[in-house]
């Protein structure tokens, strides 16, 4: 029997999924955690074979709660289950050293399947993201990271490298926190960041802050290699 800890702050999703993994008659959900903070007190508490995370959820998620989570807990697997689709978060979350990745579009069966190997010392990613990370291009382009952002990522980024916390920023754009969560998740990934503080140093090392910490984002300059002598 494997025994799982199911995390996410969607209560009517993790209803399903233990519907769904129950009837496998070899899989039963014994925890749940709606936040990091939970998750790591259940961890705590007793054995499990197999963790099946969310990467956004309130408080503690993303990339630094599965590195913490590898660091005091490393004979649990971890199969992330997520919205995140992008090759970029599925590439950090398996640097960080999850088991396996999934998003929440996936088929039943394959979801099945996934805890399953997982759970057997396996590793599990769907065909689709696995093409994308093993073909994922790399080197100069004319674009800077933070050009890369949507422009709800960018007003996120733009009020991060001000200063601003998760709550001050969800009261300016009128969203949760959760939602704020949400693209500040984003924003790190795309642009290789652990936390606040590499965005603001990042901000000051591209001139992004003025001496009174407004932002400015603007075109770089070009590539080295496409400058003119």
């Amino acid at each position: 029997m494997i025994t799982l800890l199911l995390a996410d702050d969607h209560t009517l999703l993790r209803e399903g999924l233990k519907r769904l993994l129950h009837q496998t008659g070899d899989i039963v959900v014994e925890g749940e955690a709606s936040n990091g903070q939970e998750v790591l007190a259940l961890l705590a508490q007793r054995h499990w074979d197999v963790l099946v995370l969310d990467m956004s959820m309130p408080g503690r998620d993303g990339i630094d709660l599965i590195r913490h989570i590898r660091a005091e807990h490393s004979e649990v697997p971890i199969l992330v289950l997520t919205m995140h689709g992008e090759q970029q978060y599925a590439a950090r979350a398996i640097k960080a050293g999850v088991a396996g990745y999934l998003t929440k579009d996936v088929a039943s069966d394959e979801l099945v399947l996934a805890v399953h190997k997982v759970a057997k010392g396996g590793h599990f990613l769907s065909q689709a993201l696995a093409e994308s990370i093993a073909f994922e291009r790399h080197g100069c382009h004319e674009d800077a990271p933070h050009l890369l952002l949507s422009d709800r990522e960018s007003t996120v980024f733009r009020l991060l490298a001000e200063g601003l916390g998760n709550a001050e920023i969800a009261q300016r754009l009128f969203v949760s926190a959760k939602t704020v969560s949400t693209y500040k998740t984003r924003v790190f990934v795309k642009m290789h960041m652990r936390n606040q503080a590499d965005l603001v140093r990042y901000a000051i090392r591209h001139q992004l802050v003025d001496e009174n910490g407004a932002t400015n984002l603007q075109p770089p300059l070009p590539c080295a290699d496409d400058r003119t002598p």
